[in-house]
């Protein structure tokens, strides 16, 4: 896959303020803590010092399970749109660019990034939306609505829990870019609620839907790989000088986290697309986690570099590993590696690899071998297996959008999901463990690699095999 250009290769969202990053930033600080980030009454139970880990006990659920839940089937999806920087401005096109489609209200405190994405609207053929520009908090007002269906939320990621729970509470399906939360009592609560609602909250992870990704899924499903043994996902992507510009983040708010947690701060582009393969929470599931890190020197060193002696950044101590390595056990006993680095020179990759009885494949670049197709010990050809390319993929040869047309992707898949009435490809409870390796791998490193417990958010159902990603295409 070809991630060169960087207006086509951060999918990281951006801020709704300055304000905001402040306000945020000091509650971090202030309020939040690390202790705040890894624990809670519904978080993991501590490790052990040694031997194997005990599941932890769920919470009493508050509704019934959303697990198999499809959306109502409607002719027109109404979207609402929170956060239009770097990644809301842009995903915007995208859904826009969907058939079925209409995007109803924007919000962002800063007012001309609101209105830039009005005239697209506009532009689009659809009536102008409302908007929302009257503070950190009018997204609450803009939940309110009664003429919406889905509310997407591209945001600093401090926001992100309270706007998924303000767009659940008013009755809105939500879809949160990455990551969906950050604490564990967080992403319990997430689930409580889409549970006790019946709305569903989704992290909206792109990767799942690249066609390298897609292509896997389906050779996994298929059997290709035979039993499946382990996997690998990352996101290693060389972000200094983007985190030190003082333009293209609203704020230094994606880099003040690297002075809170020494985890994986961004787990889920790594996560997702392997979780598919193994099927977790559909037949397996990840029940721990064990991390270690670097020392936290990659920032420290460019800042002196390229940062005046008098930029703000000066006042900030940086904790976060440069790179972080965690390793996931399911419960089958198949192993996922994980890895994260944002702050050091390398070129980008998501490593994406799985492994089996069969054969392996590895990409950047992409790269197979498998029994009986290769016997001479080397790598085989991944573009002679297009005829495993998902429905997808087979349908949309030239998607419009960014990385590669995987956010076009995501986003059609989504709508046509919601505009049939049918069960969404992923659900809170996906979106709960995905994003558990960031406060979990944080308290692993912090105690020396100990084992951390990942929470069975869906309460035993995780051994029903399921439909996820690798869905078979709906009649119209």
């Amino acid at each position: 896959m070809n991630e060169a250009q960087p207006q086509n290769h951060h999918p990281d969202e951006t801020g709704p303020s300055r304000r905001s990053v402040l306000w945020t930033a000091g509650a971090a600080g202030a309020g939040l803590g690390l202790g705040g980030l890894t624990a809670g009454p519904a978080a993991a139970a501590a490790p052990r010092a040694a031997g194997p880990s005990t599941t932890a006990a769920a919470p009493s659920a508050k509704g019934k399970t959303m697990i198999g839940v499809p959306f109502e089937r409607r002719s027109t999806v109404r979207v609402a749109i929170i956060g239009l920087g770097n990644r809301g401005g842009s995903m915007i096109d995208l859904f826009l660019a969907v058939p079925g489609v209409r995007v109803v209200a924007l919000c962002d405190p800063v007012k001309e990034k609101t209105a830039r994405a009005a005239r697209k609207v506009t532009n689009a053929g659809q009536p102008a939306p409302a908007v929302y520009t009257n503070g950190d908090h009018d997204f609450e007002r803009l939940c309110r609505r009664g003429d919406l269906d889905f509310v997407y939320v591209a945001t600093p990621w401090d926001l992100h829990f309270e706007m998924a729970k303000a767009a659940m509470l008013h009755g809105k399906h939500v879809g949160v870019e990455c990551p969906v939360a950050l604490r564990m009592e967080e992403l319990w609560k997430l689930v409580d609620l889409s549970e006790r609602t019946r709305r569903h909250c989704m992290q909206l992870e792109n990767c799942c839907y690249a066609r390298n990704e897609m292509r896997v899924l389906r050779m996994a499903h298929a059997g290709l790989f035979g039993e499946l043994l382990h996997g690998a996902g990352a996101y290693l992507h060389d972000l200094r000088d983007l985190m030190f510009d003082p333009t293209y983040y609203e704020g230094p708010w994606r880099r003040l986290w690297h002075t809170r947690l020494r985890g994986d701060l961004y787990p889920t582009h790594g996560f997702g697309p392997v979780a598919n393969y193994m099927d977790i929470n559909r037949g397996d599931r990840a029940v721990r986690i064990s991390s270690i890190g670097t020392p936290a020197l990659g920032l420290a060193a460019y800042r002196k570099d390229h940062m005046p002696p008098n930029d703000p950044s000066w006042k900030e101590s940086y904790v976060g590993s440069d790179r972080t390595i965690s390793l996931v056990q399911t419960a089958k006993g198949r192993v996922i590696r994980l890895e994260h680095d944002v702050s050091t020179p390398h070129p980008y990759s998501r490593i994406n690899s799985l492994g089996g009885t069969k054969g392996v494949f590895e990409d950047y670049p992409a790269r197979i071998y498998l029994e009986p197709d290769q016997g001479n010990d080397e790598w085989g050809d991944f573009s002679r297996y297009t005829q495993w390319d998902h429905w997808l993929w087979k349908e949309h040869t030239n998607p419009p959008g960014g990385h590669d047309g995987m956010d076009y992707m995501l986003v059609f898949r989504l709508m046509q999901c919601m505009r049939l009435g049918l069960v969404p490809d992923f659900d809170v409870y996906d979106a709960a463990t995905w994003t558990a390796p960031v406060p979990l791998s944080d308290r692993s490193i912090r105690a020396n690699g100990a084992p951390q417990e990942i929470p069975d958010f869906t309460r035993g159902l995780w051994k029903r095999a399921r439909p996820g990603v690798d869905s078979e295409k709906p009649e119209e």
